[in-house]
């Protein structure tokens, strides 16, 4: 028991720092959610209200299945307000099956609220459903439907062939990186 625990330290340990070694930089984070901002708003039109009335959008422009182990997901975002990206976030998930004929897929989460991003940014070890409840976006014909009028936190997710209905993100982790 004792061996199979260490071995199975020693590949979680091997496979994080393999991530690490190949992490984006600030630029190419950055550079990725812009086009994925720009596909979002492609695949739904509606979007482009919230994003300009979010208080603060997180995106993580791709999000890439793990499969060791139980496997998961896994992909580092940048958080912009205002405009301006202010940190760097890393977003911890079960694992999540692609539309037919996907190769990537992404999140964006609105923060609608000034108290809504506060508390995210306060919050080390984020978790969807714990720390906060996200509503999802849902699209028809490229317009929105809200579910509630009131949305603290609103979220999507996106492969590069459209938007993901019914995405379950609860039990996500997300944690602020060093970049």
């Amino acid at each position: 028991m004792r061996a199979a625990r260490k071995w199975m330290g020693i590949v979680l340990a091997l496979g994080l720092a393999a991530l690490q070694a190949s992490a984006d930089s600030r630029e190419d984070i950055e550079s990725k959610s812009g086009v994925a901002l720009g596909e979002l708003r492609d695949f739904a039109p509606g979007v482009d209200g919230l994003l300009n009335k979010a208080r603060g959008v997180l995106v993580f422009p791709d999000i890439v299945n793990m499969g060791f182990g139980v496997g998961g997901q896994y992909g580092e975002g940048v958080l912009w307000v205002e405009g301006q990206p202010v940190a760097y976030y890393a977003s911890t998930g079960g694992p999540a099956e692609l539309p037919p004929g996907a190769t990537r897929s992404g999140q964006v989460i609105l923060f609608m609220t000034l108290d809504a991003l506060v508390a995210f940014r306060n919050t080390v070890g984020w978790q969807v459903g714990l720390n906060g409840e996200v509503d999802l976006v849902r699209t028809a014909g490229g317009n929105v439907r809200l579910a509630r009028a009131e949305h603290p936190v609103l979220a999507l997710s996106f492969s590069d062939k459209g938007i993901i209905e019914g995405v379950d993100l609860n039990g996500s982790t997300i944690n602020r990186i060093p970049r």
